[in-house]
């Protein structure tokens, strides 16, 4: 079924941009489109398209060549990149590209897209209240269809122009770079989100045990999504170390398969985890990612993220004495020079290691359950205390 589109040109004049698509076994196999100056002529045209590539053997019949490429859009080549793509492409990337086809420069044809346009759309992305270094993130997975188009498909999107934008928009400061975040929990959060969490999971059984979650995320350095892929196919206990699958990485993150360390902790955390299913963490990130976020709020801790767990336990490591090639190990951080920041801290020796919290984390004995201390001034620190069996 066509589509008409009312577009507004440079000089304020408005046109009407005729689309149609025509869709077999659930995947687009023919886009047209068309500009015409009235929107009475877009919509007799669509009727008269989507008459004849009706009619037998029209499809198998179309043009195929520089014809036929001219009448792609930028929206087009989002679609067919998301459709080829042999590699899954991750959550992130998926919604940003899907979030970019409902700007003005999807309908472009991609022959007409130039540099000038790439970063109109990186100026009307920062309009929409986000920041540079997000704006950052939508040209760099947009560069990956500017780079795959013309050599798979031969579509004529201009890497060129896209590599000039780029620059364009960091001179102009439309782009920056991520900043590091060195957010840390402090013990008096983590006690508070401990608490909140052991309570829950003892009122709902069948719930997430996110005390053992953000506990391993601490000792272990894992990325949330990490977490819930691990397998205990993955596990080599005796040597003390984890295949982590698909490590994210600037350059490749699906078939990135990493083994790290496991410090103790960590180790112990997966030894006290029941086997109900082939992960050690079967759970998704979704419902981690929410139960997180919904305990940081009703506990009043602000500015603080699931992925600031793993910044903390970096950290620590090098607080107790790892060197940089030691923490890369269990970090799996492939380039050191990432590393540099955490080695000049100046909190020394391990902070977790009266914790009351392992115990909790690393015991599989159900009788196990922490209390609330009585006493005033104490929030900082949980006594352990065993809950008798009745009879």
């Amino acid at each position: 079924m066509g589509t008409i589109i009312k577009r507004k040109r440079k000089d304020g004049s408005a046109a009407w941009l005729a689309q149609i698509a025509v869709r077999r076994a659930g995947k687009t196999v023919w886009r047209e489109n068309r500009t015409f100056e009235l929107r009475s002529t877009a919509a007799a045209w669509i009727e008269k398209r989507e008459k004849d590539l009706a009619k037998p053997g029209a499809l198998e019949n179309l043009p195929i060549g520089e014809t036929r490429r001219r009448e792609v859009t930028l929206g087009d080549a989002i679609d067919k990149y998301v459709e080829d793509s042999a590699k899954a492409i991750g959550r992130t990337k998926a919604q940003v590209l899907k979030s970019i086809k409902e700007f003005d420069i999807a309908n472009k044809l991609c022959a007409q897209i130039d540099s000038a346009d790439i970063v109109a759309f990186a100026q009307e992305k920062l309009k929409t209240g986000v920041s540079p270094q997000t704006v950052a993130n939508y040209l760099s997975h947009l560069s990956a269809v500017f780079t795959v188009a013309g050599p798979a498909w031969n579509y004529p999107l201009d890497e060129r122009a896209m590599r000039n934008a780029m620059i364009v928009a960091k001179k102009l400061g439309l782009t920056q770079k991520s900043r590091h975040r060195d957010r840390r929990p402090t013990l008096d959060e983590l006690d508070q989100l401990m608490a909140h969490f052991l309570d829950r999971s003892i009122r709902r059984p069948s719930s997430v045990p996110m005390h053992r979650v953000i506990a391993f995320a601490i000792f272990s350095t894992r990325r949330q999504e990490e977490i819930t892929r691990i397998t205990w196919a993955d596990l080599d206990k005796d040597g003390k170390r984890v295949l982590v699958r698909d490590m994210k990485n600037p350059g490749e993150k699906i078939g990135n398969d990493v083994w790290c360390d496991l410090p103790d902790p960590a180790l112990a955390i997966i030894e006290a985890m029941p086997k109900h299913a082939s992960q050690i963490f079967p759970y998704s990130t979704d419902a981690i990612s929410a139960a997180f976020t919904r305990a940081t709020q009703l506990l009043g801790i602000e500015n603080l993220r699931f992925h600031d767990l793993r910044h903390e336990g970096v950290s620590r490591l090098f607080e107790i004495g790892y060197n940089v090639p030691h923490a890369a190990a269990v970090s799996g951080h492939r380039s050191w020079t990432s590393l540099k920041r955490y080695t000049h801290l100046r909190q020394t020796g391990d902070k977790f290691a009266d914790w009351t919290w392992n115990a909790e984390v690393t015991t599989r004995d159900p009788r196990q359950r922490m209390r609330r201390p009585s006493r005033p001034g104490s929030a900082t620190r949980i006594r352990i205390k065993p809950v008798r069996r009745s009879g």
